[in-house]
C-alpha cells in the first residue's frame, strides 16, 4: 500500500499573486521537504496536485460573484505551480484542475483506488477553503483510509480561519499535526 500527498493549489496566485499572502510564501520549503520524502519512497509513495483552474468567465461565476478578484486564469503565470514546487512536479504525478474548491474528479480518483493507499497527507492553501474542501471530498470518497495535516504545511491569509479549520478537519476525524 502506498502513502499520498495531495498538494493543493500551490500556486502563483496564491503565493505571490493577486490572492498571495506571507505566510503562503512560507510554505514553500515545508512543502517541498514533504515532495522530497514522498519521492524518497519510490513505489511506496505518491504525488497529486490539485489546481484552481479558471477562465475569463470567472467573475461571472457563483465564485466570482463572492470572491471578486481574477486568479488561477488557466495558461496565465498566476495559475502556474510557485516556486521550487513546480521545479519538484514531476510529469508521473497526477493534476486534477478544478474550477471550485473541491475536485469531484480527485473524490472519483479516491474513490476508485482507495485500496491502494494506507494514508493520505494534505498540503498547501487556502487551509478553510480549497484545502478542508479537498479533505472533505476525501474523507468521502476513501472513509476507512487515515487522513494527516501538518499545520506547518498548510496556512490561510486569516489566521483565526486557518485555526478554525484545522478544528474543523480535527472533528471529522483528521489526525491534525500541530
Amino acid at each position: 500500500m502506498k502513502k499520498l500527498l495531495i498538494v493543493v493549489d500551490y500556486q502563483n496566485d496564491f503565493v505571490t499573486g493577486s490572492l498571495g499572502f506571507e505566510k503562503a510564501v512560507e510554505l514553500e520549503e515545508p512543502i517541498a521537504a514533504r515532495i522530497r520524502e514522498y519521492r524518497e519512497m519510490g513505489e511506496d509513495g505518491q504525488i497529486i496536485f490539485t489546481m484552481d483552474t479558471h477562465d475569463r468567465h470567472y467573475m461571472e461565476s457563483q465564485e466570482g460573484k463572492h470572491l471578486p478578484v481574477a486568479h488561477c486564469i488557466e495558461g496565465e503565470d498566476g495559475w502556474q505551480l510557485y516556486g521550487k514546487i513546480a521545479d519538484l512536479k514531476d510529469d508521473n504525478d497526477l493534476v486534477f484542475s478544478k474550477h471550485t474548491f473541491g475536485s469531484y474528479e480527485l473524490g472519483e480518483y479516491l474513490h476508485k483506488h482507495s485500496d491502494e493507499f494506507e494514508s493520505v497527507e494534505f498540503a498547501g492553501v487556502v487551509t478553510n477553503i480549497c484545502v478542508i474542501s479537498n479533505i472533505a471530498v476525501t474523507k468521502a470518497a476513501m472513509p476507512e483510509v487515515p487522513i494527516i495535516v501538518d499545520a506547518s504545511c498548510v496556512a490561510s491569509n486569516d489566521l483565526s480561519l486557518n485555526d478554525a479549520a484545522l478544528e474543523v478537519m480535527e472533528s471529522i476525524h483528521v489526525d491534525v499535526r500541530r
